[in-house]
């Protein structure tokens, strides 16, 4: 309707000015002279945007795994730093990664994807709540042996969203481990136990391992703990990792082999927790990949150079499984690469400089780096965290970029808000649809993330929404939703995190 109001006035005006009457193909000719000008205007404004296609697939159902425990072929290497110098070769490994569902039962796809969201809140609560401690100045007492350890994981209850299978001691008993950037030391359940809480595999039992070493109190590795204890009666040492929610796991800091997929580890620092209390979703226990100095990458950084990389595939798109590699051969060619930041503050978090972000080819007006400023005391910034699965931005830089993306998806129908979600659509009765582009832009490297890592399924009635969400804190965290599809790559050598576009082929 709003068209022929806007022409016919002109059209009329023409008539009364000119006083004379014109045939039915001038007037004809007139109509079209509008409409043809009117139709370009309306396709520049429509294609000033950039779009991409997004197919839409279902939640996830629980996947499934299988895995052989033992492989021929194994090697085994040492670490020279906490044992006696080998040889300098170097070499890599790797393993396959699972989603922590795979190890969830009786539980509808629905139930799956409400959990973890549960769990994702759990841990953006922890995160945050250790980066407010700037660097540990607020730890919690252990209970029993009067100690506290420096090591304070960003893992909350069940919160770690991958896990894989590894061997723990000589033989090796294969268990199931959590892989989180977010924590820096290792552990794992072990007999006997005070408390343990429920996992899939027996629980773990040094007394059975020719390899588990005790570390004796005066040790130079139990030193490394800030706040190391000790028992007197044993005279070996003790460690603490305490979460947000207050859980946590407490027994003796020892050495032991790890075995990954044929390829042995010696002498590998780690917990071995007698009294665990929490929630980790069967898994045995934890390998912390964080920058802090007991982290599983520093401690076999000489051996492997210090880099490694994972690649985590959208389980809506793909049967393939994850996967993370150590070593020289985690570096892709295609990788772009953006600068680590160091926080003085707290040595475990990734921080990445983020300067912007773009929809639909237009960098967003109310985005600018100074929301995403680490400041000099250790508040602020921004994190690459494997374990959160939804990216939470700063208020500030998540209305504008919300506001940014509705206005560019404005031609898809609207559906109520889910959970910590507020921008969502009924997609319904539709197998693709045009979504506005999104790029991270961080210091040397724009991130162009595929429509399925922004706009996801929240439940089985056609309903997707903008897989972002905000912060009343300053720190802001790129989850696991948007690197799905990326080489991670981790290259702590220099100092450096790139991402490899389709990197999970």
């Amino acid at each position: 309707m709003q068209t022929p109001l806007s022409v016919s006035p002109l059209v009329l005006l023409s008539y009364s000015m000119e006083g004379k009457t014109r045939n039915a193909s001038t007037l004809f000719l007139s109509f079209a002279c509008i409409f043809l000008s009117l139709s370009t205007t309306t396709t520049t404004l429509s294609t000033s945007l950039q779009f991409q296609t997004l197919t839409l697939n279902p939640l996830p159902n629980k996947p499934t795994i299988s895995w052989a425990d033992t492989e021929p072929g194994t090697q085994t290497f040492t670490d020279p730093t906490i044992s006696e110098p080998s040889s300098s070769a170097t070499t890599s490994l790797s393993v396959q990664l699972h989603h922590i569902d795979a190890l969830s039962s009786g539980k509808s796809s629905q139930d799956l994807f409400n959990s973890r969201l549960a769990r994702d809140a759990a841990r953006v609560k922890s995160l945050i709540s250790l980066a407010a401690t700037v660097g540990g100045t607020n730890l919690t007492r252990a209970r029993g042996p009067g100690f506290s350890s420096s090591v304070i994981s960003g893992l909350a209850q069940g919160s770690g969203e991958y896990f894989t299978r590894l061997g723990v001691g000589t033989p090796a008993r294969y268990v199931y481990m959590v892989l989180d950037t977010g924590s820096d030391i290792v552990w794992i359940q072990c007999a006997p136990c005070k408390k343990c809480y429920s996992q899939t595999d027996p629980v773990f039992d040094p007394t059975k391992s020719r390899s588990f070493a005790s570390i004796p109190c005066g040790s130079p590795l139990c030193r490394r703990l800030d706040y190391p204890g000790c028992s007197t009666k044993k005279q070996i040492c003790l460690y603490q990792v305490s979460y947000g929610d207050g859980s946590f796991t407490v027994g003796e800091f020892s050495t032991e082999t790890l075995t990954f997929r044929g390829t042995r580890v010696g002498r590998v620092v780690l917990g071995c927790g007698h009294d665990n209390e929490g929630l980790f979703v069967g898994a045995a226990g934890l390998l912390g990949l964080g920058r802090g100095r007991l982290s599983f990458p520093s401690q076999i950084g000489r051996r492997f150079n210090s880099k490694f990389s994972y690649c985590l595939v959208d389980r809506s798109a793909s049967s393939r499984p994850s996967s993370i590699v150590f070593g020289d051969s985690a570096i892709s060619r295609t990788a772009r690469f953006t600068p680590l930041l160091s926080n003085p503050k707290l040595d475990t978090f990734y921080y990445l400089e983020l300067l912007g972000i773009s929809v639909g080819g237009t960098r967003v007006s109310g985005i600018s780096a100074s929301l995403f400023k680490l400041d000099s005391t250790g508040n602020g910034g921004v994190i690459i965290d494997s374990g959160t699965s939804v990216t939470r931005l700063t208020r500030a830089a998540y209305v504008a970029l919300r506001d940014a993306f509705r206005v560019g998806a404005s031609n898809l129908k609207r559906a109520p808000e889910f959970s910590l979600f507020d921008t969502c659509f009924d997609l319904s009765g539709k197998t693709e649809v045009k979504v506005p582009t999104v790029v991270l832009h961080f210091r040397g490297a724009d991130v162009s993330l595929p429509a399925s890592n922004y706009l996801i399924p929240v439940d089985n009635s056609g309903s997707f929404c903008f897989a972002f969400a905000g912060t009343a804190s300053g720190l802001s965290i790129i989850g696991n939703i948007q690197q799905q599809g990326f080489r991670v790559v981790y290259d702590v050598a220099t100092s450096r995190v790139g991402f490899a576009p389709r990197g999970c082929a």
